[in-house]
Formats: C-alpha cells, sequence, structure tokens
C-alpha cells in the first residue's frame, strides 16, 4: 500500500488514541483517524513508515452497528467530540479496551502481573460537562465572514462556529453568540497566522459547575488600527453583561497576545468588569480560579477522579498516612495535596508553573491548610532540594508523562506505595514498565471518564514496593 493509495475497508477497532484499524477486502490493514469499530470507510493513504500505513478519512460508507443519531449539529466538521454518535456506555466499554491493551502490552495482563482492573467510571454528566473553553477567530473559508469556534477536523486554519456546542451549557453558547454578532457587527479584523495582522484572536470562557460564577477573557492583539479600542471594548462588555444567563457573571477581562505562535498566551491583563477570578467548589473545598491557572475542566468528573485517587491511597485505613509525609509530585493548583492535607502531617507539592504554585498557595489558604508546602520548578531539579523525605507519593504528571531520570530519583525514595494518575494511556504504560523494572509491582488500575464523546480517559493506579523497606 503506496502513498496517494485510495481504498475502503471496515474499521477492525479503535487503538488509542483514535487510531482506527480498517482492513480492506484484501486482508490489508491500515490507520484511519477519526473513526468507529464497524464502520466501512474510503481512506487516502497519506503516510507508510516501518510498513504501517496511516490513511486519512475522506468519507464514512457505512455507519457502525454500534452508531446512533449525532445529537450535535457541528459533528463531522468541529475536531472535537469523536465518539458522540455511540452511545455512552458503548464509549465507555471503548475507552476500558484501549486502555487495557496498552496495559497489558506493556506489563502483561491482569493474570500475569497479578494486578486488579477495576474498570471505569463514567463522568456524572455526559453533555454539557466543561467548565472551560478556549474558541478561536478566525472564518470557516477563506475571506469568509468571521467565525468563532473551533478549527474543522483536519484543518489549521478553517473554524466552525460552535454556536450549538453540546459538551458546554447554555450560558457558553450565549456568550460566544453575543462576542460573534457584536464584533461582526463592527466589522474588527481577526488575527490572520499567515499574515500575522488582525486584532481578535481567542476568547476564553470559563464557568464553575458547583457556584455557577462565569468568567470570560477577551485575547486580542495590540493592533488596533481604524477603531478606538476603549470604545470597542466598552461596548464588548456590554453586550456580554446585557444577556440573560443561568450563571452569574464574576468577570471580563481583556487579555494582550502579539506572539505569532496560535495560543493563548497571556502578556498582560486587564479587567473590564468585576474581578479576575472565580471560585470553584471540589469535594468540600474551595478553590480559586483565574483565567490561565490549571483546574480539571469537568468539575464533576474531577469529584470522581479525586475520591477514587484517594480510595487507592487510603485503602480501608483512614488513619494510614496519619503522621506522615505526602509528596505530590506535577500537583498544579493543589488540588489533590490539599484533599489528603486533612489526613496527614505533611504534604509537599512541586509543579513547574508559577502561576499555578501562587494558586495552589493562595487555596490552601483559604482552605485553613496549614500543613500544604508548594514548590515551583521542575520535578527533576526540585527533588534534590527538599529535605523532607515521603512516606507516600502522588504522580499526576502532564500528558507526556515523567521524565526517565525524575522517575530513577523517586523510585530511589524507596516509599512502599505510589499512585499514579494519568491523562495519556500511552505514556502510562511506558512509565510502568520502568516502575516494574525498578522494583515496584502494580496492585490496582482504574479508569475515570472525564471526557464523554472524546477518545480521552484518565486512569489511576496503585502501586507497591515488591520488597519494602530495601
Amino acid at each position: 500500500m503506496k502513498k496517494g493509495f485510495r481504498g475502503t475497508g471496515t474499521v477492525e477497532r479503535v487503538d488509542f488514541p483514535n487510531k482506527g484499524i480498517a482492513v480492506t477486502d484484501d486482508g490489508d490493514r491500515v490507520i484511519v483517524k477519526n473513526t468507529i469499530p464497524g464502520q466501512k470507510v474510503e481512506f487516502v493513504v497519506n503516510k507508510v513508515k516501518h510498513q504501517r500505513a496511516e490513511g486519512r478519512l475522506m468519507e464514512v460508507i457505512e455507519k457502525s452497528p454500534l452508531e446512533t443519531e449525532e445529537p450535535c449539529p457541528h459533528f463531522g466538521m468541529c475536531g472535537g467530540c469523536t465518539y458522540q454518535t455511540v452511545p455512552y456506555e458503548k464509549q465507555l466499554d471503548m475507552k476500558l479496551t484501549q486502555v487495557k491493551k496498552l496495559i497489558s502490552d506493556a506489563i502483561g495482563t491482569e493474570k500475569e502481573s497479578g494486578y486488579e482492573f477495576i474498570g471505569i467510571h463514567g463522568s456524572p454528566k455526559k453533555s454539557e460537562y466543561r467548565n472551560k473553553m478556549e474558541f478561536s477567530f478566525g472564518d470557516e473559508y477563506k475571506d469568509g465572514p468571521l467565525a468563532l469556534g473551533m478549527h474543522k477536523r483536519g484543518s489549521f486554519y478553517d473554524l466552525v462556529t460552535v454556536s450549538d456546542c453540546q459538551i458546554v451549557d447554555e450560558d457558553f453558547r450565549t456568550i460566544l453568540k453575543a462576542t460573534l454578532d457584536y464584533f461582526s457587527k463592527n466589522n474588527i479584523p481577526y488575527f490572520h497566522r499567515a499574515t500575522h495582522k488582525g486584532y481578535l484572536r481567542h476568547l476564553l470562557v470559563r464557568k464553575a459547575t458547583k457556584t455557577g460564577e462565569i468568567i470570560v477573557d477577551l485575547v486580542t492583539t495590540t493592533q488596533t488600527e481604524g477603531f478606538n479600542e476603549e470604545e470597542l471594548l466598552a461596548g464588548f462588555r456590554y453586550a456580554l453583561l446585557t444577556r440573560h444567563y443561568d450563571g452569574r457573571f464574576k468577570g471580563v477581562l481583556h487579555t494582550k497576545n502579539d506572539s505569532v505562535a496560535d495560543v493563548v498566551k497571556n502578556e498582560g491583563t486587564e479587567v473590564l468588569y468585576g474581578d479576575s477570578y472565580f471560585y470553584e467548589k471540589l469535594l468540600g473545598l474551595k478553590f480559586k480560579i483565574t483565567p490561565f491557572s490549571f483546574f480539571q475542566t469537568n468539575s464533576l468528573g474531577a469529584e470522581v477522579l479525586y475520591e477514587t485517587a484517594r480510595e487507592f491511597i487510603l485503602g480501608d485505613n483512614k488513619d494510614s498516612l496519619n503522621g506522615k509525609t505526602v509528596y505530590d509530585l506535577y500537583s498544579g493548583t493543589g488540588t489533590i495535596a490539599q484533599l489528603m492535607a486533612p489526613v496527614c502531617k505533611e504534604v509537599v507539592g512541586v509543579e513547574i508553573v508559577e502561576e499555578a504554585v501562587c494558586a495552589a498557595k493562595e487555596n490552601a489558604a483559604l482552605n485553613g491548610l496549614d500543613n500544604c508546602k508548594f514548590i515551583a520548578g521542575d520535578v527533576l531539579k526540585v527533588l534534590d532540594e527538599i529535605e523532607e523525605k515521603p512516606d507516600y507519593i502522588i504522580l499526576d504528571p502532564p500528558r507526556d508523562g515523567i521524565h526517565p531520570k525524575a522517575i530513577g530519583k523517586i523510585i530511589e525514595y524507596g516509599v512502599e506505595n505510589m499512585v499514579y494518575i494519568s491523562c495519556k494511556p500511552t505514556s502510562l504504560a511506558r512509565d510502568l514498565q520502568i516502575f516494574m523494572d525498578r522494583g515496584y509491582r502494580v496492585e490496582k488500575i482504574c479508569c475515570v471518564d472525564m471526557f464523554p464523546n472524546t477518545y480521552h480517559v484518565e486512569t489511576v493506579v496503585l502501586m507497591s514496593k515488591v520488597n519494602p523497606g530495601k
């Protein structure tokens, strides 16, 4: 099968992340992304490497028996929500199967390695679950009218105005429509990635699930030729605040970003209305969140994830950490650290993003927790500087997993138990191999679905030292 070959095949299975394995009538296999098991698809091979062909999906010729009607009008055009046509229970089965395969390929099956795979916990909400969205300004086709939404599937430039997106609630949709209407009427140009000219870049929207507080941040360049920016932003604020919402507006912000990269970057933020933060609650704790601080995008799902991790950590003995020091590595805004603080002597959190560390310290004080210590820096370097030695280690690394040298330092502590929380099963499988080769065994594994209708999934793993004390 050569590059440029056009053919058809039936999707046999889908491997993480989102890699459909299509089988042709001749028995050849090709990887086709954005597919569902059972679909008959047409593809064009765009890459052949190590005798493995990868193809671009051209058309779904026949739907999968798994599929039902898609509830979102943007399905197929928008680059997200690949699994939206699949009933939720089937989505969970697909994710569980994918993770199980990755783990068993890396460290052996449950029977071979002796661990328990508990299963998968679903999200409490299957739709309208996200508490954060980053919308981009652009056009749906070259030189077309202003659009605000997500990139089209397979495109770096074209956008889909996702005015009826089903993974956010009505307040998000109202904010998107109000923003697009306002700037369209005022003929304000968006920032063109090719020419680096234009004003509008991104719209960041966050809404707390528990408190209902809303914060909106308009991200633009400083290119204000042809209009009065102060008057424009005042009108934008008015356009937002005069709409009806189920939640309550906490703040409207304006962030400047002249970087040529197509990312949301903060080069200075001003408050147009209210405050630059809002509050969310998780498992009885209160968290202050700013536009750019990390916080799980599914609040109710995060409670399931952290409850699962806490059960793995404490087991049947709720006093198991009494008088002990816990490391929370890659701690983000310190959510896990603060959940563990009441049951242990001290929690030491390490996080490379300074803003997240500042938020963690502030949130710990907000919740009256004085036994949390947060350090800003790379885990690989900071571990050489911490004087307190851990009795227990919690790992929640970014998608790429843990640096191999950092894993070595973590193992050298010789703690009896560790919990690893992963947002990317491929990185997890790789890291677990290293831990097992260096004297740890996997005890329990459980998946938690934080992102219904997508291929993403979280995994929680409990590990123990094979020969404790050595």
